[in-house]
């Protein structure tokens, strides 16, 4: 940059400006930014110390200026005074803003002179920031900032090497050059023409041009995808594109617009170009009627289009191997010919896509095997044939890749193989697709009318001209068998065509009918060649196209059949090699891979022999341990051996396999699996694709041979022997990778039976990570083994934790499934639905069921509400015919049941062609879906009709869809029977399901005959809109989605479920256990609400009752009678509101998603019914509260209001006695007015009349409500009622006794053997009733109040409801009568007593002597007239007040210590309460606990609670915290009653203290102790009021150091509402025990159907033993269920039962089998440790325990309790 420099003078230069030098800079940082320019000041300037004055265009600036005024002017204008502010004492700078272009004359005013000090120049700013806003591969688009001045337009200069490109001129900030070349670097200089004539130095820039590569890349959004390449898994996600049919808007959809169809088979993926919105819009213009022929001819296309091979050769660059090895094979299967040769033109390499295509099988016939039906399968690239490849030399008129289509194409059926011009987006310039060697093969199906070549060819086709790729056609010279040069003009010289070193025959294919043919030129060149005639295809004018094609294929025959040079794909890395062609298995990983893949299958000669040798974990082992499994379950072989005893040596059986598996070393084949899939990254996924590739190479000769006869045979059901033994050959030849993962679940899971710290088992613990990283990764992982038809729970269990812990926590899953008979497209509707390939050994069908996890697009969780897609493959389901070969029809039973259950959509193929078929395959699918809707579980359907190719499939199937459902309903009728579930009458009753919408029609998968047919098109949309309605149907499952772990329990119950024959009978599981305990732990809560809620509204109301009449509700009605329906409404209003708060509730907690709640909707009627009933119970319970207290509080008034005339009398009488006293006017002592207080005494109680209280008989009342009771029961009832005096019953204990001889025998009998008979369940049952019925005599009892008739209804409302609710045990009228007269005799013998005591309590005489000595102090008081005021505030709160706080507390106290252990889990629920109980069993190691616990389970259970609270709150302030918290209420509400008494209107002081008592409503102030305080009262109320106050927080602090002193069980007893008895009900439940052993019904709600239980005990432990041995029994009742062991009692009638059939004696009963075999192991540890204790304790012999019992722990114990009682 030049500068410019001016001289310092008076005179006025003229402007000069230096042009900059035309030269390229390269940008700087700091470039944009333009310096100032240096003046140099004139050489006769006086100015001292003026160095150098800067200038630009806005300011000027001086270094050590001279000190004054300074002074600026442009030419010819008037000066500019600058100031002058001194910054240092050497510096000043001076900034004028503004200046104008040009130049400026600076003076200095020193000492009042100006003396000139500079000119300057100032200079234009030239445009800075120049940015380079789009660059593409042949244009560049510029913008910059606009500079000072005015400008008028601006230059733009583009160069390159030194040489100017283009220059272009505007007079905007912006600019794009065009017609660039792709991938130079290019400077831009760009300066400014000012409106003064001026133009600004140049700013200077640089950019480079994409290379066509980088700009298609950029174009089609893949850019970022080159260097982090697009993985299989990323494609495979479900995004919002899967399940929308938006057409392409721009060319960044175009790749995932050809990748979904790709995916989906679809033959159309290559029609890839997108409309833009604009093209979309200008539909309206296109639909003119006007005539425009010149728009027709000259109109452009519709739609912007690239050409296929482009975007296929973009993405194939952009993919990882997997990736573009399923591109490759989807290619393949749509008959699309898939790159051989991939070319990158930026990196000017190409690859031979090896790896890509090794994936690729084909299956053909060549015609020497067409009689023998033989045929040939084989991995593509490891078959030898000949390779044909079609090149072109310079321009061509006729289109090479058309006619080769012509050519592999039959006349029935055309198909494009290869991209041409003339077909879709075929015509569009390819960018980076020339030089892309293609590949496809022709194979024949031996057919000769259909075959175009009668041998098997591969097809290469070179894009571009061989002159600029002359590698790739080196390359294929050297592996072809032949090379078809297609030209138009030959060089005589043709140096390319001469030069090559070739085997491969080379035939000229030339157009005559083109211009710059030369017809000499090629003879010279054939000439040079060698060619014959036969080497020359010429197209002439006399040959038309078909006859050009058919020419042209009769060459290709004539070089396949006689040719010499065939030539593995494989082998052609060689040559690639040499000639410096990249390949794609040269990757490290991949050949590392290879290497350890090949050390072991190098390794197999004989599958069979290997199996045994490398992997004998699985075989035969394995399938003796699922037999030994099922057996555990199924005890059919138990015969008549000890059910106990025949598990205990199932169990060491399993131990002696396991051990067995354990005593095998790792074989070299495992160890080098499990270290190669150990590795890092791809390197494991390579190493899986070539163990997979290998194994499959080596087993498909034989599978392939085996499978077909297998299917031959099959169609002749006579056949069965051989079927079977072809199935255990297919069985032996089968190797693939899920073997060797079998093989790893087995080494893991008999690791599992070792030490914990063993080291093997150490070792082993991370092989779950390892797969389930891989299932994580898209590798499916083996759910069912269909070989031994069992799941490896604990292998698959632990896979799926380790998964949970992988992904983030709580991510959600949803399952498709599919089912269907074998070889009916299952596996294959799933890889084309959702791209997926399962792990199948080849030329055989699926075995067992797999899983793969499909990630869900982040976008399209929050719409579908679950994050992985977790996809199920099972093995076919067989026809009858062949189930009965090897039994497997109970396996399909059990994989059907499996897979329904754990799928939230089962997809079920069907054929309607074979109905007798598909009745029986039905039948298997309908039992799975009723046994799922049993248990909660409510998975959707769809059945698949394929190979319906017809257009109104739909309609013309509607009588088949009709046949379908009548069918589904007939087999829903037979699974129901057989499942005892016969309330099930149609399918739509099992299951929503709809005929119109649950039914698609899916094509065949060919279009034409297959090898060579390509997938048809109308099969892949077909599956693609299934896959759009699956995916509705998850998004709409109104269930919430299961996490993984979920998904874990789910399916481990399932098959534990599964392994029993019945399944509905023997499902349990842990999410429905997990439900179920939620809505019990929320009924709970809701009904202790609505409980406490009546309790307190109760209280409260009794003590309304108790004050009605009194000074503090006088605002209530005078009469009880009204007083009390006026309660009973409002009661029955609030019960009423509560009912349907709770039913509300409950609704609302069956309507939320979480939580599984769908699991337990078949309960939601029972807690209904438990609302409806405790809400009946609650309303007569009130009623009766209510009735009784009115009628006891009516019965009161009478005696208070004599008791209130004697002492007014007494009180009149005192009064006169002072007045006479007081007249005598002599000072008496206290003794003369004792006397004469005595005297008054006597003489006023002679003149009043007290008539003795009179008493009831309570025997009287009972009997009357007894005989009401019993009427309804007949004649006879009442007889045997009449026979034996009420008042005589209930002295002794009850005891019922046998009637008749051979019942008294029978019953003597079971005693001696410690059996339970009638007798004794009667006994048990009256024991029971009247241990209830004495608890509620003591409570009322505890109450001292007057006896009420409802005390008795209540009773016998107990009585009545126990026997009702015990129906099973059977009795007679006898014993309910005298059941009623022990329990009737002993409550009014207790009842009579507490009245008399109530009525002695409240008689007159005595109440009015007890306050004798009260008035005779007050007398002397009075006389003496001492101040009372202090005294009777003292005497106030303490009879009155403080009784009544306490009397409050005890009230209140009950329900806050009962919501205080409702906190505590082991009141959460029943199930949670057992555990609690049995654990602290366990632990306190007692034998008379555990006696008690089982033969007296409710007392002992009330005593646990007991002390439970006891413990809770003997060492803790909890409960004084609830005092003190209601005293301090008291305290506070008294308080502001006397306040407020203070500041009303009371004239004395009873006006006073009645208004006091009024406002304290919520306390029971006795009326005796008021009326006694106000006798004789003269006090001061304001001095009353003044000492109350005091008197009242004294009372507040004795309480509370009461309270804090009192002994907790003390205070238990004096609560109104006994906590102990309250938590006992809420546990007890219905109080049913198990029919067999005698646990307690765990079931919730207060009105359910049936009982059960979560842990079974050994009868032995209820005193059960053998007759003959008198040993104790070991054997458990949840294990008997599943046996063909029978029982006998009298609900049988002395008849013997079979244990399976247990319902049909006790119906309401649910006895399941264990859930886990180790679900007992609790009470099996007990009766194994104190097995001689029980003994002794009953009378009998010890047991003989099982050996398997003997080794369990006291921790297993533990553990097995939290199993059966599902606590986490």
């Amino acid at each position: 940059m030049t500068d410019s420099r001016f001289t310092m003078n008076d005179s006025e230069e003229e402007e000069e400006f230096h042009d900059a030098v035309d030269t390229f800079v390269e940008p700087e940082e700091d470039s944009l930014i333009p310096w100032l320019h240096q003046v140099i000041p004139d050489e006769n300037a006086s100015v001292e110390g003026f160095h150098t004055v800067r200038a630009d265009r806005d300011s000027i600036a001086s270094d050590n200026p001279p000190r004054g005024e300074l002074t600026a002017l442009h030419a010819g204008s008037e000066a500019v005074p600058l100031g002058m502010t001194p910054i240092g004492e050497d510096c000043l700078t001076v900034a004028i803003q503004q200046l104008n272009l040009g130049t400026v004359h600076v003076r200095v005013a020193e000492n009042g002179e100006e003396v000139p000090a500079a000119s300057v120049f100032t200079e234009p700013s030239p445009p800075i920031q120049i940015i380079a806003n789009e660059v593409c591969s042949d244009s560049v688009s510029l913008q910059w900032d606009t500079p000072d001045g005015e400008v008028v337009s601006y230059t733009v200069t583009c160069c390159s090497e030194g040489k100017t490109v283009q220059e272009l001129a505007t007079d905007t900030n912006s600019l794009t050059f065009s017609c660039l070349k792709p991938g130079v670097c290019y400077s831009f200089h760009v300066s400014a023409q000012l409106k003064n004539g001026t133009q600004t130095k140049q700013t200077v820039t640089s950019v480079k041009t994409k290379t066509q590569f980088e700009s298609l890349l950029k174009d089609l959004g893949l850019d970022q995808h080159y260097t982090v390449k697009l993985s299989l898994s990323k494609i495979l996600e479900i995004d919002e594109k899967t399940i929308t049919d938006l057409p392409a808007k721009c060319e960044t959809d175009l790749p995932w617009y050809f990748l979904k169809k790709l995916m989906m088979g679809n033959v159309t993926a290559r029609n890839v170009k997108y409309i833009p919105v604009c093209d979309s819009n200008c539909d309206d213009q296109l639909g003119s009627t006007k005539l425009d022929l010149k728009n027709i001819v000259h109109s452009p296309k519709t739609g912007v289009m690239l050409n296929p091979l482009d975007i296929i050769t973009a993405l194939f660059l952009c993919s990882d191997g997997f990736l573009q090895q399923e591109m490759s094979l989807k290619m393949s299967m749509c008959q699309f010919s898939v790159p051989l040769l991939l070319s990158n033109h930026d990196m000017k390499q190409c690859t031979l896509m090896l790896w890509a295509m090794r994936d690729i099988v084909k299956k053909y016939r060549p015609q020497s095997l067409s009689e023998s039906k033989g045929f040939i399968e084989d991995r593509i690239v490891l078959s030898e044939l000949p390779m044909i490849s079609f090149v072109r030399l310079g321009e061509c008129s006729l289109s090479k890749s058309e006619i080769l289509n012509k050519v592999l194409s039959n006349s029935q059926q055309y198909h494009d193989t290869f991209v041409h011009r003339n077909m879709e987006c075929g015509d569009s310039p390819r960018r980076i697709s020339n030089g892309l060697t293609e590949i496809t093969w022709y194979l024949p199906c031996g057919n000769t009318n259909i075959d175009i070549f009668s041998q098997p060819v591969a097809v290469a086709n070179l894009r571009g001209d061989i002159a600029s790729f002359e590698t790739q056609y080196s390359f294929l010279c050297q592996t072809s068998a032949a090379v078809f040069v297609f030209f138009d003009h030959l060089d005589s010289e043709c140096s390319l065509l001469t030069n090559q070193h070739h085997k491969a025959q080379i035939f000229l294919v030339g157009n005559y009918e083109s211009q710059s043919f030369s017809l000499d030129t090629l003879e010279t060149v054939a000439t040079m060649l060698g060619l014959t005639n036969n080497n020359i295809i010429i197209k002439t004018k006399q040959k038309n196209a078909a006859d050009f094609v058919k020419g042209l294929r009769k060459t290709i025959s004539d070089v396949v059949e006689n040719s010499q040079i065939k030539m593995q794909t494989e082998q052609m890395a060689e040559i690639a090699h040499e000639l410096g062609i990249l390949v794609d298995e040269d990757s490290p990983e991949c050949q590392t891979a290879k290497t350890n893949a090949e050390a072991i299958t190098a390794e197999i000669q004989d599958i069979h022999i290997f199996k045994e040798d490398q992997l004998p974990r699985q075989g035969e082992i394995w399938k003796e341990l699922t037999c030994l499994e099922k057996e555990e379950f199924r005890l059919k072989k138990v015969g008549s051996k000890n059910i106990e005893d025949y598990k205990s040596e199932l169990q060491l059986q399993k131990e002696k396999l396991r051990k067995r598996q354990n005593s095998y070393d790792m074989s070299t084949a495992m160890t080098c699996f499990i270290n190669a899939i150990s590795s890092p990254g791809t390197e494991r996924f390579y190493f899986l694709k070539w163990m997979r590739m290998n194994l499959d190479n080596l087993s498909r000769i034989k599978l392939s041979e085996l499978r077909e006869k297998y299917k031959e045979k099959c169609k002749n059901s006579e056949n069965k022997e051989e079927i079977k033994e072809i199935d255990r050959q297919i069985s032996n030849s089968s190797l693939g990778t899920e073997h060797f993962f079998c093989e790893m679940g087995q080494i893991y899971e008999a690791s599992l039976s070792l030490p914990k710290k063993h080291p093997a088992r150490q070792q082993l613990q991370h092989l779950p990570k390892l797969c389930a990283e891989l299932l994580l990764d898209g590798f499916p992982l083996e759910l069912v083994d269909g070989d031994a038809s069992n799941i490896p729970l604990r292998w698959v269990s632990d896979v799926l934790s380790q998964l949970s812990d992988l992904v983030s926590p709580n991510r959600k899953i949803r399952v498709v499934t599919v089912l269907g008979v074998q070889s009916t497209g299952k596996s294959t509707l799933l890889n084309t639905m959702f791209g997926v390939q399962f792990a199948v050994s080849s030329g055989r069908c699926t075995r067992g069921a797999f899983m793969l996890l499909i990630k869900i697009n982040e976008d399209m969780k929050k719409v579908l509400n679950f994050d992985f897609m977790v996809i199920i493959d099972t093995e076919g389901l067989k026809s009858p015919e062949l189930a009965q070969l090897d039994n497997s029809f109970e396996h399909d039973n059990e994989l059907a049941t499996l897979v329904i259950g754990l799928s939230d959509v089962t997809i079920v193929n069907v054929a309607m062609e074979n109905s007798a078929e598909m009745k029986d395959i039905l039948q298997i699918v309908v039992h799975a879906f009723l046994r799922m809707k049993e248990v909660g579980k409510k998975p959707k359907c769809v059945f698949v009709h394929q190979n319906v190719s017809d257009v109104s499939a739909h309609e013309k199937n509607l009588r088949d869809r009709k046949l379908l459902l009548e069918q589904l309903n007939e087999m829903t009728q037979a699974a129901a029977k057989m499942e005892k579930k016969e309330e099930n009458k149609s399918f739509t009753d099992v299951m929503e399901y709809s005929p119109d919408t649950g039914n698609w029609y899916i094509p065949g998968l060919w279009n034409g005959n297959p090898p060579m047919a390509p997938v048809n098109a109308g099969y892949s949309e077909a599956v693609y809109e299934l896959k759009k309605n699956i995916i509705q149907l998850l998004g709409n499952c109104e269930s919430s989605a299961n996490d993984i772990m979920e998904f874990k329990e789910w399916m481990t119950s399932l098959w534990t479920a599964v392994k029993h024959e019945n399944f509905i009978f023997s499902f349990r599981n842990s999410l429905v256990a997990d439900a179920y305990m939620r809505l019990c732990t929320e009924f709970n809560k809701w009904e202790w609400e609505f409980k406490k809620e009546m309790y307190t509204w109760v209280t409260n109301t009794e003590t309304r009752i108790s004050n009605f009449g009194k000074v503090a509700v006088k605002s209530e009605s005078s009469d009880m009678r009204e007083f009390l329906i006026c309660l009973k409404s409002v009661a029955s209003t609030l019960l009423s509101r509560w009912e349907t708060k709770l039913l509300e509730n409950l609704t609302q907690y069956f309507q939320q998603t979480e939580g599984h709640v769908y699991l337990v909707e078949g309960y939601k009627e029972e807690f209904s019914n438990s609302v409806k009933s405790l809400r009946h119970e609650m309303e007569r319970s009130v009623f009766n509260q209510l009735t009784a207290a009115a009628e006891i509080r009516e019965g009161m008034r009478e005696i208070e209001k004599i008791k209130k005339n004697h002492t007014q009398e007494i009180e009149n009488a005192v009064c006169v006695l002072i007045d006479e006293c007081k007249k005598k006017k002599v000072q008496m002592t206290d003794k003369e007015l004792e006397k004469e207080f005595d005297k008054m005494w006597n003489e006023t109680l002679e003149k009043l009349s007290f008539c003795e209280q009179k008493t009831f008989s309570v025997f009287t009342s009972v009997y009357h409500f007894l005989r009401i009771n019993l009427s309804h029961r007949g004649s006879h009832a009442c007889e045997l009622l009449s026979q034996q005096c009420l008042e005589d019953c209930g002295k002794k204990p009850f005891k019922y006794t046998a009637e008749g001889f051979y019942n008294k025998f029978k019953h003597k009998l079971s005693k001696m053997f410690n059996i339970q008979d009638h007798t004794m369940a009667v006994q048990q049952l009256a024991d029971s009733i009247i241990n209830f019925c004495t608890q509620f005599v003591s409570e009322k009892m505890e109450s001292r109040n007057n006896y009420h008739e409802t005390y008795i209804q209540e009773i016998l409302h107990m009585i009545d409801g126990s026997l009702q609710y015990n129906h099973d045990v059977k009795t007679d009228i006898e014993f309910e009568v005298s059941l009623k007269q022990h329990i009737c005799g002993f409550a009014a013998r207790e009842f009579q007593k507490m009245h008399e005591d109530f009525i002695q309590a409240n008689d007159p005489y005595r109440c009015l002597m007890k306050n004798k000595e009260k008035f005779r102090e007050d007398f002397k008081d009075i006389f003496n007239k001492r101040d009372q005021c202090q005294k009777k505030a003292e005497e106030f709160t303490n009879k009155c007040l403080k009784p009544a706080v306490e009397d409050f507390v005890n009230r209140s106290l009950g329900p806050n210590i009962i919501d205080d252990m409702l906190t505590c889990e082991q009141f959460s629920t029943r199930m949670s309460f057992q555990y609690s109980v049995l654990l602290d069993l366990l632990s306190k190691n007692d034998l008379k606990n555990y006696l008690s616990y089982i033969f007296s389970y409710e007392d002992y259970v009330k005593t646990w609670i007991y002390h439970q609270i006891v413990e809770r709150y003997s060492n803790v302030s909890t409960a004084f915290e609830f005092e003190d918290r209601h005293l301090q209420s008291c305290i506070r509400s008294i308080n502001d009653a006397i306040n407020k008494a203070k500041t009303g209107k009371s004239h004395d002081l009873k006006t006073f203290v009645e208004s006091i008592r009024k406002d304290l409503d919520k306390l029971v102030i006795s009326q005796d102790a008021f009326d006694a305080f106000m006798i004789l009262n003269n006090a001061d109320k304001e001095q009353f009021a003044d000492w109350l106050t005091v008197s009242v927080n004294d009372m507040g602090n004795i309480l509370t150091s009461e309270f804090k002193k009192s002994n907790f069980e003390r205070k238990l007893k004096q609560l109104n509402m006994k906590p102990h008895n309250e938590l006992f009900t809420r546990v007890i439940g219905c109080g049913k025990q198990c029919p067999f052993c005698g646990v307690p019904c765990e079931a919730g709600g207060g009105a359910h159907y049936e009982h059960f239980a979560s842990l079974h005990r050994p009868q032995g432990l209820g005193s059960y033993m053998f007759v003959r041995t008198k040993k104790l029994d070991t054997e458990i009742c949840s294990s008997l269920v599943i046996s063909d062991a029978c029982f006998c009692n009298s609900i049988t009638n002395g008849k013997y039962h079979p244990y399976k059939c247990y319902k049909e004696m006790y119906p309401d009963w649910n006895v399941p089998p264990d859930a886990s075999l180790e679900a007992s192991d609790y009470w099996k540890y007990v009766m194994a440790k104190y097995n001689k204790e029980f003994a002794s304790a009953y009378n009998a012999r010890p047991a003989d325990i099982p050996a398997a019992w003997k080794n369990i722990t006291k921790q297993q114990a533990t553990e097995s309790l939290k199993v059966s009682f599902w606590i986490k």
